[in-house]
């Protein structure tokens, strides 16, 4: 079982009136792969500072193995922290950069300044440089390295200290597409093989799915979900989390039994239960998870409106009854052309109402929300009653 390190406790960060951070409660284990993840301002940068020592909460405890250390300053923490930007000092060469931390005295276990020797500092700069792959780069200078080699500089020099924490704040983000890619895997590898806990902030959902072990979901100063990449995608708590992990057709159900769930007048099977009967729920339905069939096959029945190529399949949007959805299908069909869908219970995913509801899910060039469960006249040729197919009692 993982030991915990770190703990926030009910921890509230405000200015004024403004409040950043509404009561979190959050534990990280010892050698976790942690990211916070969030939009802009959702508070995931604040909770990284007060982790490190930049900030202390306006009420709330953070532990440490325990201990409360709310006013602990950062050089006192078996902390450190790599930044978007670097701050690699650029008259020293790689080598040197690395190994600033270590030529500066540390207080000894009885007060006095203790220099390490120059032995022991060259071999863990060493060390550290072919772990982040930079062996025979020592004596290189910062300027003549690359944005992906400047990044891994600056986490050898966070790791030389040997500190039990590393938190990283969108490291990536200066970096192009393809180098993140690799410099995820890297950051991942680093962070197994040296066993230490990684705190990591971004807002790009696939950096967190692709190298967490634990992602937690943030917005508006809050925590919205907590769990495996797999549990946040494939359950998502609400309407905010299914939108911002990955794409996500979010609709208006009602739930009208154990394992059925009704969208457009039309019952659907699913996993899901343990709701009231007949509660109104929102209904996820990952893009992937639809399959195209012929029209008088469908579950439900739907138009065309637009076909994007992304390479390995087209984003395709269907308008089922003024609502659009995104699938993403190998099938090419062309606009204008009206078309079935199935979905699997394993497909439909349904949560709890929230303040998010009704914010999320329409894929249509217009703000305006699909507020009617009523299928409108016509819209499947049949008149106004539901479409044919799909689930029944």
């Amino acid at each position: 079982m993982s030991k915990e390190l770190i703990r926030l406790r009910d921890c509230v960060m405000s200015y004024g009136d403004e409040v950043v951070l509404d009561h979190i409660n959050l534990y990280i284990n010892d050698k976790e792969f942690l990211t916070l993840l969030g939009p802009s301002g959702c508070g995931k940068t604040t909770t990284l500072r007060i982790i490190g020592g930049f900030l202390s909460p306006t009420s709330g405890d953070v532990l440490f193995d325990g201990v409360r250390i709310n006013y602990v300053p950062p050089h006192q923490r078996t902390v450190n922290t790599v930044f978007q930007r670097y701050a690699l000092f650029p008259h020293l060469n790689v080598f040197e950069n690395v190994a600033f931390g270590l030529r500066i005295p540390k207080a000894g276990e009885d007060g006095r300044k203790v220099r390490l020797p120059e032995r022991e500092i060259h071999q863990r700069v060493m060390e550290l440089l072919e772990t982040v792959n930079l062996k025979g780069f020592d004596k290189r200078p910062v300027s003549a390295l690359s944005g992906g080699q400047q990044q891994r500089v600056a986490i050898a020099r966070a790791l030389v200290n040997r500190p039990k924490v590393l938190l990283l704040d969108e490291p990536l983000g200066a970096l192009d597409m393809r180098l993140r890619k690799d410099m995820q895997n890297e950051l991942k590898r680093i962070q197994q093989e040296m066993e230490i806990t990684f705190i990591y902030v971004t807002h790009d959902q696939e950096e967190a799915l692709a190298m967490s072990d634990t992602v937690v979901v943030m917005d508006g100063g809050r925590i919205q979900q907590i769990g495996t990449p797999e549990d946040i995608y494939n359950e998502p708590k609400n309407a905010f989390v299914a939108d911002f992990i990955g794409e996500s057709n979010i609709i208006d159900g009602i739930m009208r039994a154990d394992g059925v769930v009704e969208i457009f007048n039309r019952k659907f099977q699913c996993l899901d239960n343990g709701f009231a009967k007949d509660e109104a729920v929102d209904v996820v339905i990952r893009p992937e998870d639809v399959d195209i069939v012929d029209e008088a096959a469908g579950q439900l029945k739907g138009v065309v409106t637009s076909v994007t190529f992304k390479g390995v399949h087209y984003d395709t949007i269907v308008d089922f009854y003024g609502f659009k959805w995104l699938i993403q299908t190998t099938d090419y069909c062309p606009e204008g052309s009206r078309i079935g869908i199935k979905i699997d219970p394993d497909g439909i995913h349904v949560m709890k109402k929230s303040h998010y509801s009704g914010m999320f899910g329409d894929y249509s060039s217009y703000s305006e929300e699909y507020e009617e469960l009523d299928v409108p006249e016509g819209a499947d040729g049949e008149g106004d009653g539901p479409p044919e197919g799909g689930y029944e009692e």
